[in-house]
């Protein structure tokens, strides 16, 4: 990491905002930002759920929106696939653009028997096969990567209130999609309820950063019973995630 982006986010703020991959000024993000991994998805939730919504960002398609739902102003942007690109953006989001919450809203594939396609789950923590957070901290071990509980107690409330079951657990965030190992079966056995890829990234730069973060995902596919759904399925249908999500960023 070069010297100057090894500042804190305070002292970059003037310097780096807008920054490389986001074309936002201050203030144009809200406190709590819903993430999901495809910028369509971004579009959805900001053209079906947000009203005086503005596009606030569109560098590398990287799609934020800021607007109101039910009078308090959210923002919704894309993260992208992967933990490396969910770190860029998570860390220029809480370091300089003042967001103090973000509630990933993305796919996972149950590497539980317990869980259905469509079943909404929260991670309470996150395992990884990544380097993630070894490769950037001076500490020897392994680094545990768990949410916000406030954030948590706030979603399962929420979704009680909904009348939406959610399943509270680990999840197992890979670093590859195409993994021929089995490994994610494994973490199953171990009882992670799914395997996604942004989770541990996400959790890790919030905890770096001193900020809040939850990740609420829709069971798309099952590693266990071969069952999948398709894309525009994934972009257009999982609006319990979202709704969960909405509602707990209204009360933080």
């Amino acid at each position: 990491m070069s010297e100057q982006f090894s500042q804190t986010g305070e002292e970059l703020h003037s310097a780096l905002t807008p920054t490389p991959q986001n074309e936002a000024v201050a203030g144009d993000f809200a406190k709590t930002v819903l993430m999901p991994g495809d910028p369509l998805r971004a579009k959805f939730v900001a053209e079906n759920f947000l009203e005086n919504t503005r596009l606030v960002n569109n560098v590398r398609y990287a799609q934020g929106y800021t607007g109101t739902y039910k009078n308090k102003p959210v923002s919704v942007m894309s993260s992208g696939m992967g933990m490396p690109s969910m770190g860029i953006h998570a860390y220029e989001l809480y370091n300089f653009y003042g967001v103090d919450h973000i509630i990933r809203i993305g796919t996972a594939g149950a590497i539980n028997l317990s869980l259905k396609v469509r079943s909404v789950v929260a991670a309470i923590g996150a395992s990884t096969n990544s380097e993630f957070a070894m490769s950037q901290f001076p500490v020897k071990g392994h680094f545990s990567a768990v949410c916000s509980y406030r954030m948590l107690k706030t979603a399962d409330a929420c979704a009680e209130s909904l009348g939406i079951p959610l399943t509270v657990g680990s999840l197992y965030t890979s670093d590859l999609f195409y993994d021929a190992s089995g490994a994610a079966v494994e973490w199953g056995k171990l009882g992670h309820l799914a395997v996604e890829m942004e989770a541990y990234g996400l959790y890790v730069t919030a905890q770096q950063c001193g900020k809040e973060a939850l990740a609420v995902c829709t069971i798309s596919d099952h590693v266990l019973t071969g069952e999948s759904l398709d894309a525009e399925t994934r972009q257009n249908t999982f609006t319990e995630m979202m709704e969960i999500a909405l509602e707990t960023a209204i009360r933080l």
